[in-house]
């Protein structure tokens, strides 16, 4: 069942989003060589909980940290540890914020020094591909005109899109009915509706769009070997569209 939000829950879910993108921006400033991805950890947590707000990821189905930080080939779900980011890395973070029982959901992609050229293209192109969907967020369409939209962006730059995870609504739970996949078909899938909050969040591929789950449990990696980036904003649907509520500034 897809849930319409009020006004009042909207605010709420706001709020969370606030804080997961405050989080976020405030990740930026610590993510360099030399840097633990454990103390990353610490920061966000610590800052979430000063804001009012509670950590959505840790504890759920026994995930066992506050956020996600996976590098270089890991696709989603990494978990922090004492591995030392270095130079050239791409650092992806996904977190999740509760805020008096309302959910924000957001992810984003950093350059850890100088990147390459092929990495710096990828998160170009993954963050375009982000507001490419958000685009098509508006009353009237379909879940599949973000999907297409996105897969359609990704694939004419020469990469691919992950199957394995997508997008969904977001807002009384933190995961919620539709799915939104980063690859389909425009015209099909659930009518995009006024009060719908939704998670969008492509991650693309240099290469195979294959991903593979580590012993872990959690750590998706990609099976070729190749990078992966993440970037992910809450909107909600709007009259006018979509509005974003998880600004990164």
């Amino acid at each position: 069942m897809i849930i319409l939000k009020s006004n009042h829950e909207i605010k709420l879910i706001e709020k969370a989003c606030r804080i997961a993108a405050e989080t976020l921006e405030m990740l930026k400033e610590l993510i360099r060589p030399g840097v633990k991805t454990k103390e990353l950890e610490e920061y966000a947590e610590a800052f979430i909980k000063a804001r009012g707000g509670t950590p959505a990821f840790k504890g759920y189905r026994g995930y066992p940290a506050s956020i996600c930080v996976s590098i270089n080939n890991q696709v989603v779900h990494g978990i922090p540890s004492d591995r030392l980011i270095k130079e050239g890395d791409i650092v992806s973070i996904d977190l999740g914020v509760v805020y008096e029982g309302y959910y924000g959901d957001a992810a984003r992609s950093y350059a850890a020094g100088r990147l390459g050229e092929l990495q710096k293209r990828l998160l170009e192109v993954t963050e375009k591909a982000l507001y490419k969907g958000i685009e098509k967020a508006r009353p009237g369409n379909r879940v599949g005109d973000i999907s297409a939209a996105i897969q359609d962006y990704v694939e004419s730059n020469g990469f691919s899109v992950v199957r394995a995870f997508v997008g969904h609504g977001v807002g009384r739970f933190l995961h919620e009915e539709p799915q939104v996949p980063n690859f389909g078909r425009p015209g099909k899938g659930p009518r995009l509706k006024e009060g719908m909050t939704l998670a969008i969040e492509p991650m693309v591929n240099t290469g195979s769009p294959d991903v593979i789950l580590l012993e872990d449990g959690w750590t998706a990696v990609t099976a070729d070997g190749g990078y992966s980036a993440h970037f992910e904003h809450t909107v909600v649907i709007t009259k006018n569209g979509a509005e974003i509520l998880t600004k990164f500034n």
